[in-house]
């Protein structure tokens, strides 16, 4: 298991598990980051990175990223 930051872009992934505190958890949730989902990095720039997650293009922080283990 390893944070979103260190996946290799265009390479499919599965989250295994979200943290963070509770609001936290509860937004990146909100936007469909949910254990069991697919998500693939489209690009990364300065540590944030452009994914593709539920059928939609998300942009989230490095810090956000960090936060969701696949």
């Amino acid at each position: 298991m390893m944070p979103l930051t260190l996946v290799s872009i265009g390479e499919p992934n599965i989250i295994k598990k979200v943290g963070g505190r509770p609001e936290v958890k509860k937004h990146l949730e909100d936007m469909g980051f949910i254990a069991g989902g697919n998500v693939t990095v489209i690009s990364a720039l300065g540590g944030n990175v452009i994914v593709n997650v539920k059928e939609s293009r998300v942009a989230i922080s490095k810090e956000m990223a960090q936060k969701i283990m696949v």
